[in-house]
């Protein structure tokens, strides 16, 4: 049982570093012009629009500047934070 926890617990955090990594690319794209017309531009704007896009409704840009990727980012990390804690407390649970 602890194995498949611990096995869960990895392949979330995984996913949720590779999204961040994503999501920073997307975000370093907009410094090239075209990049988000380029075939890989479209797939990394279907991944990460959708979850870019929740935060954009909040967080209004300031000037041409657009703060919502930091705090989309920011959010994913406290996601895995709290990913991290869950997984601590279910192992002293079991153990």
């Amino acid at each position: 049982m602890a194995y498949f926890i611990s096995l869960l617990y990895t392949i979330l955090s995984r996913a949720l570093d590779i999204y961040s990594t994503l999501i920073i690319v997307y975000i370093l794209m907009s410094w090239f012009p075209g990049a988000y017309q380029s075939k890989f531009g479209r797939i990394l704007a279907s991944i990460c629009e959708p979850y870019l896009n929740f935060f954009r409704r909040f967080i209004p840009p300031i000037g041409m500047i657009s703060f919502s990727g930091i705090v989309a980012l920011i959010v994913l990390n406290l996601a895995k934070s709290g990913l991290f804690s869950l997984f601590q407390l279910i192992m002293r649970i079991l153990y």
